[in-house]
């Protein structure tokens, strides 16, 4: 499994700095261990209270709850935290995952290392979120969790992009109530696909084009992989727009986020760490 990635807390880039919504509240103290399963990257995240101290990104693949659990114990460690070195647990976990055999040796690791079941994200725990889906029981649990962050953290209207495996657009009222929205293949997904099928087209890095105009192949597959990608973003968020009332606040989170996001002409803000915050939210809403 390749080397961790770990993440300093992003900062939003946002028109008018992110707007409080009418939920926020005083966090709860002490540590809470957040973790985001996806098909791709799982993501790790610490929180002392309301501050997210760190999070990392590792390749998600089978591990047992017993592999799981040293794992995250040495990441921690290896960031010197205190929780980790000082030999305490976080004193709560919270777990999102959409990949259902994944789920439990995650959940038996983080119930056996903190003294009890992980909450995990879904539509019985977000009960503070109207669900106005045809079966709230289908919408991923990380859709959720995103929808939580923007409604408390950014004000409503709002959509949220998530650029990871998929890209998703979800979508959340002016009352605060999670509409739903789209479900698109992810930029990497893409690309990867069309490095499986063109034979003469080469594997390049992905990172942001100087023009659209390129004049070599990796030049070219920049430019319309992630400006193609931005694209896309802008025309659907746009679309969605209209059938909302008000003007909704955009934010980009997800893998590919950093890079997509400053690309697009809509999204007001990047904040990659948007999914755990509305992890930590919901737990507090447990209490």
């Amino acid at each position: 499994m390749p080397e961790a990635r770990r993440r300093r807390p992003a900062r939003a880039r946002a028109a008018q700095g992110p707007a409080r919504g009418p939920r926020s509240r005083r966090a709860r103290a002490g540590t809470l261990l957040a973790v985001d399963i996806g098909n791709s990257d799982t993501v790790i995240g610490l929180f002392s209270g309301a501050k997210l101290a760190g999070f990392w990104r590792i390749t998600s693949g089978r591990m047992t709850a017993d592999e799981v659990r040293l794992r995250v114990e040495l990441l921690l460690r290896g960031a010197g935290r205190p929780a980790a070195a000082g030999g305490r647990a976080p004193e709560a976990a919270v777990l999102c995952s959409v990949v259902p055999s994944l789920t439990l040796p995650w959940a038996e690791a983080l119930g056996s290392w903190v003294g009890r079941p992980p909450v995990e994200v879904g539509a019985e725990t977000a009960r503070s979120l109207p669900i106005r889906y045809h079966d709230p029981g289908a919408v991923g649990a990380d859709r959720l969790a995103n929808a939580i962050a923007a409604r408390d953290l950014y004000g409503t209207p709002a959509i949220v992009v998530d650029l990871g495996t998929a890209t998703t657009f979800d979508c959340v009222s002016k009352a605060g109530e999670y509409l739903g929205g789209a479900i698109a293949p992810g930029v990497g997904t893409s690309a990867e696909e069309l490095f499986r099928r063109a034979a003469r087209i080469p594997r390049v890095e992905l990172r942001a084009p100087r023009r659209a105009l390129g004049r070599t192949t990796e030049e070219s597959l920049r430019a319309g992989v992630l400006w193609g990608h931005a694209g896309m973003v802008d025309a659907l968020v746009r679309r969605l727009a209209r059938e909302m009332k008000g003007t909704p606040q955009v934010i980009a989170t997800g893998g590919w986020a950093a890079i997509v996001g400053p690309e697009c002409e809509t999204v007001r803000a990047v904040d990659e760490a948007l999914t755990l915050k509305g992890m930590r939210i919901l737990w507090e809403e447990q209490g």
